[in-house]
């Protein structure tokens, strides 16, 4: 055997291998289970091209062993042999506590508590299904080791609602409000949002996990973890953010295909090559339409970002009548917090593409399910806007839509409109038909039209009222805030702060109690909030030296609800 000092060189030592895949040099082997023959992204040891492509440690170099160990071969008792390697075999990290490394916030240099600060998830799957669950953990030989392993887990558990009453209560199971889901007329499914943090902009922005050691932020670790959460979870609709292209393309379609899924994909129209991904399960939804949303706009300078969305239409398979359907909107908006005007335009557009795939020959609009990263807090005026179905923008600081800093630098303030005409977006939300008409017109007539109406044009804009509205009865899933204490719940958690961007709005039913009062109801039917997965505080994450972690791949949580399809 090698020295005590030679074996403790090699611990953390990270190599590849024909892909960004990666794994740790102090990691045991075990035939964790996979799926045999299936799957490209396993961390797995091809028996084709192990030998080939894996390379000894930079100092276990034949050059740099002493010379009295004559010609170098590896140890016998590393069993480097072919055979000994199959598709199902994969490296993992057998440290499960994960130390922090470099320097941290000082308001954020926090330790792993106690037993009673973290504790193993209550999962909802087979026990067969825990075991092909188990990507990057050793199963444990005794309890003490089982102990380890789930030291860096953090309860999540579902918080079901009791509509019975004019107040939604929490409950803590499944007892209240689940009736018998296969009524005429009832249609019952899950939804997840859930920001998987694309590794281009990872490493983009490296500052902002310093707090993370650097195997936790390598995609080879993180892939597996965020497919099991996936599995573990189940959603029958999956929106997923900040999807790179060649990572969707080559593990994440072909692994969610073979779970059941339909993928739908939008890459930013940019150079950071990642975008928004809807996935659906077949067995519950047919594809009507699909639907992308580009942000930018070559000939608007207020639209010079690459942000984008997607809309979905899709009609139940059983249990609801033909015209059923549902709009399913997944987008990622403008980080840049003193750009309020470039996110509510965004918002707008993602609006007004929702008005016109969610409308119906009757007038009316199909339930609808808003999912993403919109870059904003509760409370501010952004999100205010999406759930009241109105703002009054004149006299806002720019810096102050999102809410995201609480002393925004600069005053300026929103201009009136915010868009210009040209967009073809009304202040209400919705394409105008004259626009479309417009577009219709041979480019003569355009030109013409143009140049004769310029002086009208300008004159017109300065008539605009300061109010944008929409007419959905849009309510959030989470309330963000813990009822008992009032703690703010947040999405998302990295070395520079802790806050709520992430939401699941969604359009209610006549007898939803969460109805914002006062919006019209133009609505065809609506979704009733049957449960949801609860959020965790930043005091919470903390506890597991925050995100990404050893078990939580991405820097935001995933939020799941479920949803009652009611129809009229």
């Amino acid at each position: 055997m090698l020295p005590r000092h030679m074996q403790r060189l090699g611990r953390d030592w990270a190599a590849h291998w024909d892909s960004p895949q990666r794994f740790c040099w102090n990691s045991c082997i075990s035939n964790s289970t996979r799926w045999p023959d299936r799957y490209s992204w396993a961390p797995y040891v091809s028996t084709a091209d192990f030998t080939v492509n894996w390379r000894l440690p930079h100092f276990f170099r034949p050059w740099r062993l002493p010379h009295f160990f004559g010609p170098w071969r590896p140890p016998q008792y590393w069993n480097w042999q072919r055979d000994n390697f199959t598709h199902n075999s994969s490296f993992h990290l057998s440290n499960p506590n994960m130390k922090s490394e470099g320097d941290e916030p000082s308001s954020k240099r926090r330790r792993h508590s106690g037993q009673n600060d973290v504790c193993s998830p209550k999962e909802e799957i087979s026990s067969s299904n825990q075991n092909e669950a188990a990507c990057l953990s050793t199963p444990p030989k005794n309890e003490k080791e089982n102990t380890a392993n789930t030291r860096g887990l953090i309860k999540r558990h579902w918080e079901y609602f009791c509509h019975h009453s004019k107040t939604m209560k929490i409950l803590e199971d499944k007892q209240i409000d689940q009736n018998n889901t296969e009524d005429k007329g009832k249609f019952d499914f899950t939804v997840m949002s859930y920001n998987i943090l694309s590794q281009n902009l990872l490493e983009d922005n490296s500052h902002l996990y310093k707090h993370c050691r650097r195997p936790v932020l390598m995609w080879g670790y993180r892939f597996p973890n965020i497919l099991r959460e996936i599995r573990q979870l189940d959603a029958d609709v999956l929106c997923l953010q900040e999807v790179q292209e060649d990572h969707f393309g080559m593990e994440i379609k072909p692994s969610l295909e073979y779970l059941g899924y339909h993928c739908e994909y939008k890459m930013r129209t940019g150079r950071k090559p990642d975008g928004c991904a809807i996935c659906f399960k077949i067995s519950k939804f047919n594809l009507i339409s699909s639907n992308p949303v580009e942000f930018f706009r070559h000939d608007i300078p207020l639209l010079d970002r690459d942000n984008v969305g997607l809309v979905l239409l899709l009609q139940p398979r059983f249990h609801c009548k033909a015209t059923a359907a549902v709009c399913i909107a997944n987008t990622h908006l403008l980080y840049n917090p003193r750009r309020g005007d470039i996110k509510l335009t965004q918002l707008a557009m993602l609006l007004a593409e929702i008005a016109s795939v969610a409308h119906q020959k009757d007038g009316r609009f199909c339930p609808i399910i808003i999912c993403g990263d919109f870059n904003s807090v509760p409370g501010s005026p952004l999100y205010s806007f999406i759930k009241e179905g109105k703002l009054n923008y004149e006299g806002l600081p720019i810096g102050k839509v999102s809410g995201q800093e609480q002393f925004p630098g600069g005053q300026r303030i929103l201009t009136i409109p915010i868009w210009p005409p040209s967009l073809g977006i009304s202040q209400s939300c919705v394409y105008e038909v004259q626009r479309q008409r417009q577009e219709e017109n041979t480019g003569v007539e355009k030109k013409e039209a143009k140049l004769e109406h310029t002086e009208e044009i300008i004159i017109a804009a300065e008539k605009f009222p300061s109010k944008l509205q929409h007419h959905f009865r849009l309510s959030s899933v989470y309330s963000h805030y813990l009822p008992e204490s009032g703690v703010p719940e947040v999405t998302t958690c990295h070395s520079r702060s802790a806050v709520t961007v992430d939401y699941i709005f969604y359009s209610t039913a006549k007898d939803d109690s969460a109805a914002q009062p006062g919006v019209e109801d133009t609505s065809d039917g609506g979704l009733k909030l049957l449960g949801r997965l609860s959020l965790l505080t930043e005091q919470d994450l903390w506890t597991v030296n925050g995100l990404p972690n050893e078990h939580n791949s991405s820097d935001h949580l995933s939020l799941l609800a479920q949803f009652r399809l009611i129809e009229e």
